[in-house]
């Protein structure tokens, strides 16, 4: 064996054992989290890791690094025969894999590839380098550029060594299978033999040694997603969006109180993190200026797994927390803030963007749970629930007071509870309650039975749904408020549940246990959708109007629905001018996920008021359309202090439903309609 073959199976094999010493570290540490439920629906989980290695759809919502990445990435894969022939000859000088050598339409593929990949580089370290977008903020700056100057050598100097060898004759296929590397090869043409020969070889170490250190650094930062991507991808969540798992209930409290609380299967979320800031690009809260940025918050707790793993390996499980400096520290307070996790408004915009599917918005939800345990939460939350728990609302009103709004019409609303009927219309606290929507309510009243559907009240008997204060971390009083709606709707006789809001239309659909007999639960916009599209509701006078609608984030990301109330505007006569951010990159209105219910903090602009002036942007908007009592809230208020007054109109969809069909009311009811 040849000094040269010693020397690259001995880094060979330290590299292996580095990077098997380090990979099997980061197990041990996530083998600290908690266990999670057998995983199933292997074909469902397979069929998906198989469409995200060859497509990576996600990637391209942002096309420049996008694109770039994808042919990084398959690079790689479509290279990696020729780099480990490299390394292979090294050892075993003359060695050559078969399928590599002796199929020459693969090595143009590559030549071109690699190409393509020196391309990706350039512009990925431009937009690192010069461009430094806002996303990139906080992120491992050095190690992103290390990697890609990594990469970048590892096809040049495979490029150089490949093109030097076609003049050199050493070659087993003719320069025209490797156009690319015979272009390379011919900058080095006007050198001797013995020259071209020596600067080969030291391409060919270059090209061996950048491999191998590149081997040993993988575990240890942000390109771990390399190795973990695959996996999260085949064990990620199929669950409905909508759906928060239960608290864990661990040292007697509820919530995440260490990080050992967590599961590996949220650990392994972490190590996948590539630090692409996609998600703060589109957190409302990151935008806003408050302290939460989605993916710090994942590194910050990566970081702080790794150093209590390191620290528990070293001190054993018994160590004395009181006397050791990293096993004091609390992940909620000490790694991740108060005011970082009461500043997420849960509006999934983090988890629907990651290309990795990483979740962000149900560790939130864990140590909001733990926080509230401790009684650190704002005041104004914390009256809040306690208002819930009381009066089964947040306005503090009595039950009795729930329908009050129903004075306002001339037709009266069945009690579904003393009489059947096919549609349960479960209001929602500020549909019921707040004085500023008793209109919208009204319109959409008038709108049902325009439309003849066949529809109940609870009137006293609902409460709140519950959506916000799970996702407010108050586990057990969200499960108390669940049981009182199942057991009082348990008692009735109905078929399907219709809702104006979107935040109860996400949890009785995803979250309520309705013991295998789950009913069909709509969004009132579903429902309108079906009832203009089949006439029983007629278009008396087109509006002739130009409008924008907001997709509110529990219909649109949570629940897909995004063209019915889209539908609904066209059958009225409005003109849809959509705002830049639409659909499932709608900007949050800031109320989600209990943040309705706090003090709005130190921020530049809310949400909202960024929201109405992109809005107020677009060309002869003249409406404002949303659908949701909240978003009616929010946004109503913001066009006032963000001075749009007079510009711009806040409108509830149905209430230009119903100005449309005001001419349409009958006399006898029509079929009742379904969605």
């Amino acid at each position: 064996m040849t000094a040269k073959s010693v020397i690259v199976l001995v880094g060979l094999l330290v590299s292996a054992a580095v990077f098997g010493y380090r990979v099997h570290q980061r197990v041990c540490h996530m083998r600290l989290g908690r266990p999670v439920e057998p995983f199933g629906h292997w074909g469902e989980r397979i069929k998906g890791v198989a469409l995200f290695a060859l497509a990576q759809v996600r990637i391209f919502r942002f096309p420049g690094t996008g694109t770039a990445h994808f042919f990084i990435f398959w690079g790689f894969v479509l290279l990696f025969p020729t780099i480990l022939q490299a390394i292979l000859e090294g050892v075993s000088p003359g060695f050559a894999l078969p399928f590599v050598a002796g199929f020459p339409p693969l090595l143009l593929l590559q030549d071109f590839i690699a190409l393509a990949v020196i391309v990706g580089v350039m512009y990925g370290l431009y937009y690192r380098a010069l461009a430094r977008p806002e996303r990139y903020k906080g992120s491992h700056q050095f190690e992103g550029n290390l990697v890609l100057c990594f990469i970048l050598t590892i096809m040049v100097t495979l490029l150089c060594s490949t093109g030097i060898r076609q003049n050199l004759g050493q070659s087993h296929v003719s320069p025209a299978w490797q156009p690319v590397s015979a272009a390379t090869g011919r900058l080095f043409a006007g050198l001797s033999h013995g020259t071209q020969h020596a600067v080969e070889q030291v391409a060919w170490w270059i090209h061996i040694g950048v491999v191998l250190v590149f081997l040993t650094l993988l575990p240890i930062g942000k390109h771990f997603h390399v190795v973990t991507s695959l996996f999260n991808v085949l064990l990620r969540n199929l669950n409905p969006r909508g759906w928060l798992a239960p608290s864990p209930r661990l040292d007697d409290t509820e919530g995440v109180g260490r990080v050992e609380h967590f599961t590996w299967r949220q650990m392994l979320d972490w190590y996948s993190c590539s630090e692409c800031g996609r998600c703060q690009d589109v957190c409302p809260a990151y935008g806003s200026g408050a302290a939460l940025s989605p993916k710090l918050l994942i590194m910050g707790l990566r970081a702080h797994l790794y150093e209590r793993g390191r620290a528990l390996q070293a001190f054993g499980a018994t160590a004395d927390s009181t006397e050791n400096t990293i096993l004091k520290k609390q992940v909620c307070g000490d790694v991740i803030s108060d005011e970082i996790l009461w500043s997420c408004t849960s509006c999934y915009a983090c988890d629907h963007e990651c290309p990795l599917l990483i979740e962000h918005v149900q560790p939130i939800v864990d140590m909001r749970r733990y926080l509230l345990t401790q009684q650190r939460a704002d005041p104004t939350l914390t009256g809040a629930l306690e208002s819930l728990r009381r009066y089964g609302n947040s306005f503090q009103k009595s039950d009795k007071q729930r329908a009050k709004w129903t004075t306002g019409l001339d037709f009266k609303l069945k009690d579904i509870r003393k009489q059947p009927a096919r549609t349960v219309w479960f209001m929602g606290d500020y549909a019921s309650y707040s004085p500023a929507l008793t209109e919208a309510t009204l319109a959409t009243a008038r709108v049902f039975q325009r439309a003849g559907l066949d529809v109940g009240l609870l009137y006293d008997g609902e409460r709140n749904a519950g959506n916000d204060v799970r996702r407010a971390g108050e586990e057990g009083l969200f499960e108390l408020l669940r049981q009182k709606n199942l057991a009082v709707l348990g008692k009735c006789e109905w078929e399907e549940i219709v809702t104006t809001d979107p935040h109860s239309y996400n949890t009785l659909k995803n979250e309520y246990a309705w013991n295998g007999k789950k009913p069909a639960v709509y969004h009132y916009s579903e429902v309108l959708d079906r009832a203009l599209s089949t006439g029983q509701l007629a278009v008396s006078r087109k509006l002739d109007c130009v409008v924008t609608y907001h997709d509110p984030c529990y219909l649109g990301r949570y629940n897909g629905v995004y063209d019915a109330p889209r539908r609904v505007l066209t059958a009225l006569g409005c003109r849809l001018v959509e705002m830049p951010r639409n659909r499932d990159r709608a900007l949050c209105c800031g109320a989600g996920g209990g943040r309705i219910w706090m003090e709005e903090g130190k921020v530049t602009e809310r949400p909202s008021e960024n929201r109405v002036r992109e809005a107020a942007n677009l060309p002869g908007v003249q409406y404002f359309v949303v659908a949701c009592p909240k978003d009616l809230t929010m946004y109503r208020d913001a066009v006032k202090t963000a001075g749009l007054e007079g510009r711009l109109i806040v409108k509830d969809l149905v209430e230009l439903v119903d100005e449309a069909t005001r001419g349409d009311a009958r006399a006898t009811a029509a079929p009742p309609v379904t969605a």
